[in-house]
């Protein structure tokens, strides 16, 4: 076992000094993002090369409920091969015991990957592109609410109390003395990201009550979306120990900004090193341009991936810094593709539109696909917009269903994040939608029990 140990990363070896390893977490994403698996034991764990777990994780809905997506053979719940990634291997600081997080990943009994496991979509989509001699880079910033405990769904989400007694106040964007307010929070995110190995760029008080934004340093899109998948547990266990929860709905709080996952994106030529965005003198590259045309073109038939349910599109509201257009522009907030201030080397396009309830593998294997396809057919983009984008026209659906449609009807985009994903995908998400149609809200019997 002590060899075994010696193996693992760095920040996980350092975690353990002089301690004794109690338990593993052996754990996947299912497509909501939730982490699914078994804790094992350490003893267990050294011994084992894989666990078992049935396909039909990724047939539920958020609720619990099942889509029909088992295919041919129905729903026999066939097991999956699921196999560590040790470089994955992770501190679980806020456990009781001496635990450690492994990612898996999933394939069939032929050693096939599993094509609708999220991890595989990405890394799909991240292949297509070293095909091409492209290594693509990308840097999520994660948007959520800290928010008083709600144990009863029907009463409405508000802000938790800060550190003075008072709630959190709104309109405090950038404010020093706003984050001073969740200290204790912070200062357990910080610390368990230090035991998990992970680097924070920054973190930052945002326009909602009590909504906080953290930035990441940018890499390797895999090991990014692991550290999201990673941060949102941890974020949620430092929460609960200061008696509130931190919730990553894209709108948890009526007349509030909805929470994002802007993803910045850059893509590196293996073969010299240099930023396929700029050219030797600097400039703007023709790749530049069909990137930005990529994520025009193709950015509505995912927009049910990257805003994964009926919350999500709660967010697009006109002037509440959630873009609903597909206008670009440079340094410009309001516009759904931004080109932020950058050197050449640096140079990058930033997807606005993803929602931070997004799966982050998904979220970001669907936004890298807009920019390949871009690539992959020379798409030129429309003129750079100058001023206010919100007050153009929409661009995108503003309801589910009219984004499963877009999304159900992009072939080309099945192709490149996997076709047997796109089925499942469909299939998983109309069942829920259909769940949700059935529920009566509060508005319906307010306005309509006595009045129509």
């Amino acid at each position: 076992m002590s060899e075994w140990l010696e193996k693992l990363p760095e920040a996980a070896r350092t975690f353990l000094e002089g301690k004794r390893l109690d338990e593993v977490e052996c754990i996947i994403s299912d497509l909501p993002g939730i982490a699914r698996g078994k804790a094992v034991p350490a003893s267990k764990f050294t011994k084992q090369e894989y666990f078992h777990l049935p396909d039909s994780i990724f047939y539920q809905t958020i609720t619990g409920d099942w889509g029909e997506a088992a295919g041919e053979e129905g729903f026999i719940e066939r097991d999956m091969i699921l196999r560590p990634d040790m470089e994955t291997a992770t501190a679980a600081p806020w456990t009781a015991d001496w635990t450690l997080q492994v990612i898996h990943d999933a394939f069939d009994r032929k050693g096939k990957p599993i094509e609708y496991a999220p991890r595989n979509v990405l890394k799909r989509v991240v292949d297509l592109y070293r095909k091409q001699g492209w290594e693509p880079v990308v840097a999520p910033e994660m948007e959520f609410y800290l928010v008083a405990r709600n144990l009863d769904p029907a009463k409405s989400i508000e802000p938790m109390m800060g550190r003075s007694g008072r709630p959190a106040a709104a309109r405090q964007a950038y404010s020093m003395t706003a984050v001073d307010e969740f200290g204790p929070v912070i200062d357990d995110i910080y610390d368990f990201a230090e035991a998990q190995g992970f680097e924070i760029d920054g973190i930052t008080q945002e326009g909602g009550a009590g909504q906080l934004e953290i930035n990441m340093v940018h890499g390797d899109p895999v090991k990014l979306a692991d550290e999201v998948f990673y941060f949102k547990r941890l974020i949620r266990e430092a929460a609960l120990r200061h008696n509130c929860f931190a919730t990553f709905m894209a709108k948890p709080i009526a007349d509030e900004p909805g929470s994002a996952m802007h993803i910045h994106h850059s893509v590196i030529d293996k073969e010299t090193g240099l930023n396929i965005f700029s050219g030797p003198q600097g400039g703007e590259t023709d790749a530049f341009f069909h990137y930005i045309g990529g994520f025009q073109k193709y950015m509505p038939a995912v927009i049910a991936v990257m805003a994964p349910y009926v919350n999500s599109y709660r967010r697009y509201v006109k002037d509440h810094a959630a873009p609903i257009n597909l206008a670009w522009g440079r340094d410009n907030r309001t516009t759904g593709i931004r080109v932020p201030l950058s050197s050449p080397r640096s140079r990058r396009v930033e997807n606005r539109l993803a929602g931070m309830d997004c799966n982050p593998y998904l979220g970001i294997a669907a936004s890298l696909a807009c920019g390949y396809l871009g690539l992959m057919n020379e798409v030129w983009p429309s003129k750079q917009f100058k001023g206010d984008a919100y007050e153009g026209e929409e661009d995108i659906p503003r309801v589910m269903g009219d984004a499963l449609d877009l999304f159900e009807a992009a072939t080309d985009m099945h192709e490149v994040l996997g076709p047997d994903f796109a089925r499942v995908y469909s299939i998983v998400k109309r069942t829920e939608y259909e769940e949700f149609l059935q529920v009566i809200s509060p508005w319906e019997r307010e306005h309509l029990l006595l009045n129509v």
